[in-house]
């Protein structure tokens, strides 16, 4: 089992917070977390995707009334909206007893819905955190770094899918998972989408990873409007497989790119949905650049602080930042990102550093070296930076 790195903030989550909720894609490594969580103190397991744990909350307030000296674990929440508001007067009661922390752990896969429940029932009684697939943090050893890092990247960062075998089972693992998606969990939330629809979306989101969104194009592709085509996509950000990047929105003397980068989250689906197996294969094909930019910036933004707000800045020129971060106001960290062991900065980079009060310059490339190049500007590897942004935490 690996080791995550958000146990510890849930741990002391819980310490101040009656409720912590978890949320996170299916697979993700949630309920193994929970469970991990949970040996660590009296606690109770109960999943609303069982019928049987299902019925034990049939009278929600009496049945965790008797439960309040544990831990209580709900896994798939959503699939329980009402249980929100017996989970407020559980809390409030259980206050007014002296016991007010450390009462619940809820773990769900669909952010929006689970959010717009819970922030209504238990507005300042419940702190979110967000659960990524493995982050090279959490896989990397020291003696095959690299090597970690690359299959990581490859296989994506489902715990299963990068602890299969070899790369083969891997893959059949990830096309296991995007049908499962497709044909139970998607329709289990209740959007009634054709599967070979949305696999196709899925795929042609695949194939654009890191482009500018373009409904229009989609939906002409797919034979459905524009307006269905961002319904889409809303779907699929809600189920967190995919991240919409926010363009810079500042105050610039230039015309700026309004539009929202899009990024299928975990690299591994990428591949499985391109067919792409091995590492070779990965290295010889068109979204190689692409990839590697979505893996890096997936695994930046998971690791951010709260506070930090992450952008990417183009202009209607194309001068461009692949990543920009907001640390605070006027202070803004500059990432570029390059899937070459020798990256080289266009001039379209310090254009654009100079239109924005940048405070730190990076390049994240694919090696493991770090060194300064234009004086201003360091080159570093993933889990350097990954480090650097430890640091801030």
């Amino acid at each position: 089992m690996f080791t995550r790195s958000l146990k510890p903030k849930i741990l002391d989550g819980l310490g101040w917070n009656p409720a912590v909720a978890i949320l996170g894609p299916h697979q993700a490594g949630k309920t193994t977390l929970a469970l991990d969580i949970g040996k660590q103190m009296p606690s109770l397991y109960l999943d609303m995707e069982n019928p049987q744990d299902r019925q034990r909350l049939q009278s929600p307030a009496a049945y965790l009334k008797t439960q309040r000296d544990k831990l209580v674990i709900l896994d798939e929440v959503q699939q329980f909206p009402d249980l929100f508001m017996s989970l407020r007067g559980v809390i409030d009661e259980g206050r007014r007893e002296g016991r007010g922390n450390g009462r619940f752990l809820i773990l769900g896969s669909a952010s929006n819905d689970l959010l717009h429940q819970s922030s209504e029932s238990l507005a300042g009684r419940i702190q979110y955190m967000s659960l990524a697939g493995l982050s090279p943090i959490e896989v990397m050893e020291p003696d095959h770094q690299e090597e970690d890092l690359n299959r990581l990247w490859l296989r994506g960062g489902f715990p299963s899918s990068f602890g299969a075998n070899n790369d083969k089972q891997s893959h059949a693992w990830r096309i296991n998972f995007i049908r499962t998606y497709l044909e139970r969990d998607i329709p289990m939330l209740g959007p009634r989408i054709p599967a070979e629809t949305l696999m196709r979306f899925w795929t042609m989101l695949a194939h654009s990873q890191g482009e500018l969104f373009n409904a229009s194009k989609l939906g002409a592709a797919l034979g459905v409007a524009s307006s269905t085509i961002s319904r889409y996509l809303d779907l699929m950000v809600d189920l967190l497989l995919v991240r919409r990047l926010q363009p810079w929105a500042g105050n610039v003397k230039k015309r700026l790119v309004k539009t929202p980068r899009v990024y299928v989250r975990d690299t591994g689906v990428v591949h499985a949905l391109l067919n792409i197996v091995d590492y070779d294969q990965l290295l010889g094909h068109p979204v190689y650049g692409k990839s590697w930019e979505g893996f890096v910036i997936e695994s930046i933004l998971n690791a951010l602080p709260a506070y930090a707000q992450p952008f990417f800045y183009r202009t209607a020129d194309g001068t461009e930042i692949d990543l920009v971060i907001e640390m605070a106001p006027n202070r803004l960290w500059a990432i570029e990102i390059k899937a070459s062991h020798t990256p080289k900065l266009g001039r379209g980079f310090h254009m654009a550093c100079e239109d924005l009060p940048i405070e730190e310059k990076f390049v994240v490339y694919a090696g493991m070296d770090e060194f300064p190049i234009n004086n201003d500007v360091t080159v570093v590897s993933l889990p350097s930076m990954l480090d650097k942004l430890a640091t801030l935490s």
